[in-house]
C-alpha cells in the first residue's frame, strides 16, 4: 500500500560531535502531499510535532501555505473592481483558508542526501485567475533546517501572493506545557467571530505580550501578530525547555507577521494534548482584502524568500 500522503522524502545531515564525541545527526521527512514537514530531528532532538504518513496533517501540521496563509473573509476579494469568489474551504465560517496547495501533490525537482526541492503550480481557478509556479527547498546543514521558497508569476497580469508555513514545535520529549514561548511581536490582530482581523492593537501590558516569554501551559491563544522584530535581517521566535535548550524558528525580512496557536486538542498517538504552533507569514489573515503584506508579482517575476528552524543547546 502506498502512503496516503504520497512519497516520503527523507533527508539527513551529520556533523562531528563536540570534543571527539560521535557524529550528531539531523533528519527530516517531507511529504509529497502539500510538501509538508512531517518529521524533524535537529542534533538528534525532535523539533516539530510528527504525524503519520497515512494521515492528513493534523490541524495543518507542517503545511506550506501558498498563495496566502490563514484566511480570506467569506472567500471573496476584489480584482480591478470585479468580485472574485474562491472556493470556501472552511465550511464553519465560509472562509477560504491556508491557500490553494494544501491538497496538492508536489513534484520532485532535485534531491541530495541533505536537501530536497519540490515544486507545484497554482493554476487559474475559481477566484484566482493566475498561474504561479512555486518551489520549496528543504536543506539540512550545521545551522539546522532552512526552507527556501520561490514563486514565479507565469500570468500576463500581476498576481497577488503571500507565503506562510504551519509548524508545531517541540523540544525533544519535554512536555509542551513546560515550554516557554517567545514571540517577538509588538502588535496583534483582534478578530471577529469568524477569525477575520478587525483592527491591529499594541500588545504592551496585555496577556498577548510574548516578547519576554510565557509558559505554554498557561496560554490559550490563536492570534495573528504584527510588528515582528527584524534584527540583522531576521525575525526569531522560540520555545524553550526548562534546561535552557530551545527550538527556534526564524524568517528573513519578508516574514513580518506570525500566527501563534496553542490548541489543547492536538491529536497524538497517546491522545489529545496541548501543542504550540508558531507560523511565519509574509502577510496576515485577509490580506487579499486589506492589502497588508500582500506582494504583487509582475509577469515573469520571481520572488525568493526563506525561513528555518534551528536547535539551541542548553
Amino acid at each position: 500500500m502506498k502512503a496516503l500522503t504520497g512519497e516520503q522524502f527523507a533527508i539527513s545531515f551529520e556533523r562531528p560531535g563536540d570534543e571527539g564525541a560521535g557524529a550528531i545527526r539531523s533528519s527530516a521527512i517531507v511529504t509529497e502531499l502539500a510538501a509538508a514537514l512531517r518529521e524533524l530531528f535537529l542534533d538528534g532532538v525532535e523539533s516539530v510535532e510528527p504525524h503519520s504518513e497515512n494521515e492528513l496533517p493534523p490541524m495543518g501540521a507542517g503545511l506550506i501555505l501558498v498563495p496566502w496563509p490563514n484566511r480570506i473573509a467569506d472567500a471573496r476579494w476584489q480584482l480591478d473592481g470585479k468580485p472574485q469568489q474562491i472556493d470556501r474551504t472552511e465550511p464553519a465560517t465560509g472562509n477560504a483558508t491556508h491557500g490553494l496547495l494544501r491538497n496538492t501533490a508536489y513534484r520532485l525537482r532535485e534531491r541530495t542526501t541533505s536537501s530536497v526541492t519540490l515544486e507545484a503550480t497554482v493554476f487559474p481557478q475559481h477566484g484566482y485567475p493566475f498561474r504561479v509556479d512555486t518551489s520549496v527547498q528543504y536543506v539540512l546543514d550545521e545551522n539546522g533546517l532552512t526552507v527556501i521558497h520561490e514563486l514565479t508569476n507565469e500570468s500576463s497580469a500581476a498576481a497577488p501572493v503571500a507565503v506562510g508555513a504551519h509548524p508545531y514545535f517541540r523540544v525533544g520529549t519535554v512536555a509542551v506545557e513546560q515550554l516557554v514561548a517567545r514571540v517577538d511581536a509588538s502588535t496583534r490582530f483582534e478578530v471577529d467571530a469568524v477569525a477575520i482581523p478587525t483592527r491591529e492593537v499594541q500588545v504592551d501590558g496585555t496577556g498577548f505580550d510574548l516578547r519576554a516569554g510565557r509558559p505554554v501551559g498557561e496560554l490559550d491563544i490563536d492570534s495573528g501578530f504584527g510588528g515582528v522584530g527584524i534584527h540583522d535581517g531576521r525575525a526569531v521566535h522560540s520555545v524553550t525547555a526548562p534546561d535552557g535548550s530551545a527550538t527556534e524558528v526564524w524568517g528573513d525580512e519578508n516574514f513580518r507577521y506570525v500566527q501563534f496557536y496553542t490548541p489543547r486538542n492536538f491529536p497524538r498517538a497517546a491522545g489529545l494534548g496541548q501543542a504550540v504552533a508558531i507560523e511565519p507569514m509574509t502577510a496576515p489573515a485577509n490580506a487579499f482584502n486589506t492589502g497588508e503584506g500582500l506582494r504583487w508579482l509582475q509577469p515573469g517575476e520571481t520572488w525568493r524568500l526563506q525561513w528555518g528552524i534551528r536547535h539551541r543547546a542548553s
